[in-house]
């Protein structure tokens, strides 16, 4: 009777020794089959065994062999949240990639969570797709676990937190954006300037916000706490927060917006409060949208390239698959520029 062959490979460790699914199996105290259904990301599985026998994988730090033979021609799209013309944007360079390679993408969504549910990683498992794209998410370490067990390379694109040295990711350059949305307005000859951050707990966020403080600090002029409030990047926040803003006695003459969409809330702020723009306000948003250059008066602002970002995220997540997900983590970020339009103007008399 032949034994069987070996089915995983042991890639951590001085051994190079292979496993079979029956030794697997032996130590998960199950069938051989059972692991064979848990490695396929099949359902039919109770999940303390599923548990169990990931465990074992993980131990081992076993990656499935010819990986590249037994793809789905799929490419998942991960986000935080699906609901703006920014998403549109991205899904737009996935695509572009995707169909060059001859792959469809799955799209799905966190619903506000920084990590999907471990339902979507079974679901993945079971897609094997060549890649996994998360845009502003990312991977507990159960999931990464999974998604390296089965040879299913990621790449988080604009990642919310910090991915960890070994996460392959892609960004922009937030810091520089927000010094040169800032800058642009101090030389227009503003003084007191507004920001309306997005959620702190992203680090596109911070950055952006820290890139303000620092061109404030650069020209001399104070960073007021009052000035500054905390959005979520919606359209909704920018108009509230903008209210806050403008009724203030002393309001800001202009108001680094941090993202486009609240940019587009503030010129909602301003009109009900009777303020032209960029007669009696300046506005700088951030992203460049298409309704950006349609809104009146068009709008100011840092062009963050997010079609090219997600093109660069879908190469390297195949570049990755071809190299069998071993090639060393990389972080790239792209180039961010300024976009004058007609949303600002020196400050009134």
């Amino acid at each position: 009777m032949t034994s069987p062959q070996p089915a995983e490979t042991r890639t951590r460790g001085r051994s190079s020794q292979t496993a079979t699914l029956a030794e697997i199996a032996r130590e998960a105290g199950v069938s051989a089959p059972t692991v064979s259904k848990v490695l396929n990301g099949r359902a039919d599985v109770a999940p303390a065994t599923r548990a169990r026998v990931e465990d074992l994988l993980r131990a081992h730090g076993y990656r499935r062999r010819r990986a590249e033979a037994t793809r789905s021609p799929l490419i998942d799209l991960v986000f935080h949240e699906l609901e703006s013309a920014w998403a549109m944007e991205v899904i737009r360079g996935v695509e572009n990639v995707a169909r060059d390679a001859g792959l469809s993408v799955v799209l799905s969504e966190s619903a506000g969570r920084l990590t999907p549910g471990r339902t979507w990683a079974d679901q993945v498992a079971a897609r094997r797709p060549h890649g996994v794209v998360l845009v502003l998410s990312g991977l507990d370490e159960s999931q990464r676990a999974l998604l390296t067990s089965r040879s299913i390379p990621f790449v988080v694109m604009d990642p919310a937190g910090d991915p960890g040295a070994d996460v392959p990711s892609i960004g922009a350059t937030n810091w520089q954006g927000g010094l040169a949305a800032t800058r642009h307005l101090v030389e227009l000859g503003h003084t007191r300037i507004g920001a309306i951050s997005g959620p702190i707990r992203m680090m596109c966020s911070r950055a952006r916000i820290d890139g303000y403080r620092a061109a404030l600090e650069t020209a001399g002029l104070p960073a007021d706490p009052g000035l500054i409030r905390t959005g979520d990047f919606h359209h909704e926040t920018g108009y509230r927060q903008g209210l806050e803003l403008l009724r203030r006695p002393d309001r800001p003459t202009a108001v680094f917006a941090g993202n486009d969409l609240q940019a587009l809330g503030l010129y909602e702020a301003a009109r009900e409060l009777g303020l032209r723009v960029p007669e009696d306000l300046s506005v700088v948003g951030f992203d460049d949208l298409p309704v950006a250059r349609w809104v009146g008066p068009p709008l100011t602002t840092v062009r963050q390239p997010l079609t090219e970002m997600a093109e660069a995220a879908v190469r390297l997540v195949l570049d990755l698959g071809r190299d069998g997900g071993s090639a060393a983590a990389t972080r790239v970020e792209l180039a961010t520029s300024l976009v004058v339009r007609s949303s600002t103007a020196p400050p009134p008399r």
